[in-house]
């Protein structure tokens, strides 16, 4: 039976950027609901949201892409730059096929439309908290096909090679959509253990985030079963 210290172990702080204050208050009576999530704080604009995740380092950003006085791929960016670990969920109106893949490619581990209901919204921003990335299927399609036809500059299967026996077995695993602590559990070490591994993977592929892990691995596992298949 899980304690409330294992609650609070696992709980993920969530830092809400959006110029909407109505959208905000929402998002957080919402949030306010959940056991593992809580508030840390919010923000509608780039200075005031840097100044936050300097402060208050939290888990899971949810960003806008239009903000008060930019844009909230520019900030994923930016954040990015400055070594921030934090995982990034865009939500906007605006059509996924238009900015799904941008926000990816910007560091971002999932977009959401903000017409899905209040609840996916909330399993959005639990699964990229667990190192999942989100987004519709039809995107995801296409980002897999994208990346299979080599449209990205990729590490070469001699990089892949670097790998040890227990980073090659979390970089399949991920690529088999396995959040952090789904990974821990089947492999009997703790979650932290899994990021560790994580960000060697990163920098022995050379790739620049998390994100880019996710989607390099997710190609890595396409592959992988298509040769099996083809033998």
């Amino acid at each position: 039976m899980e304690t409330s210290t294992d609650t609070a172990r696992r709980m993920k702080t969530v830092a809400i950027v959006d110029k909407y204050p109505i959208v905000r208050e929402g998002l957080i009576r919402s949030l306010a609901q959940e056991p593992d999530l809580a508030v840390c704080g919010v923000s509608d604009d780039i200075p005031t949201a840097l100044r936050l995740v300097a402060e208050t380092s939290p888990c899971v950003i949810v960003v806008d892409v239009s903000l008060k006085n930019g844009d909230g791929l520019d900030l994923i960016k930016r954040l990015r730059s400055r070594g921030c670990t934090a995982k990034f969920l865009v939500w906007s109106v605006h059509d996924d096929s238009l900015y799904a893949e941008r926000a990816v490619r910007a560091g971002a581990s999932g977009y959401i439309n903000k017409e899905k209901p209040i609840e996916a919204i909330v399993e959005a921003i639990r699964r990229v908290s667990y190192g999942s990335l989100y987004l519709n299927a039809d995107m995801m399609d296409s980002l897999v096909r994208r990346t299979v036809a080599g449209s990205h500059r990729e590490p070469s299967p001699e990089a892949i090679d670097e790998l040890s026996d227990r980073e090659l077995e979390v970089f399949r695993m991920t690529g088999q959509g396995l959040d952090t602590y789904a990974i821990a559990e089947q492999m009997k070490i703790s979650p932290k253990t899994v990021e560790t591994y994580k960000a060697r993977i990163k920098e022995k592929l050379g790739l620049d985030n998390g994100s880019a892990v996710l989607v390099r691995a997710v190609r890595w596992v396409v592959e992988n079963e298509t040769s099996t298949i083809k033998a």
